[in-house]
């Protein structure tokens, strides 16, 4: 695994299809610079989406980039525990499996 919060595939992608990628993150930074939500607090929220469509490469990234926005793994943990009520527990269990990857917690 590389070090970055994207997978290899990623990368792949940016250079066959650079102006499309390009575009994709540009779209992302004009998002994040729009609203009051700091980066930590703004990927923990997008970790919690990437959880709900069970999206294990998402979760990856967003725990990744949260992780080095400042979050701690306890509350990269706790993002996705908060969402027993909402998306169940099998994914919840799926969910903090995938972040448990990145972040080394047992």
């Amino acid at each position: 695994m590389n070090d970055t919060p994207y997978p290899e595939w990623y990368h792949t992608v940016k250079r066959e299809y650079t102006e499309v990628m390009k575009a994709l993150e540009s779209l992302g930074a004009v998002i994040r610079k729009q609203g009051p939500l700091d980066e930590k607090t703004a990927n923990l929220i997008q970790l919690a989406a990437a959880a709900a469509i069970r999206s294990e490469g998402a979760v990856h990234s967003h725990a990744k980039r949260a992780l080095a926005e400042g979050a701690t793994p306890e509350e990269v943990t706790h993002a996705i525990i908060l969402l027993i009520s909402t998306i169940g527990f099998p994914n919840m269990s799926a969910a903090l499996s995938w972040a448990k990857d990145v972040t080394g917690i047992d």
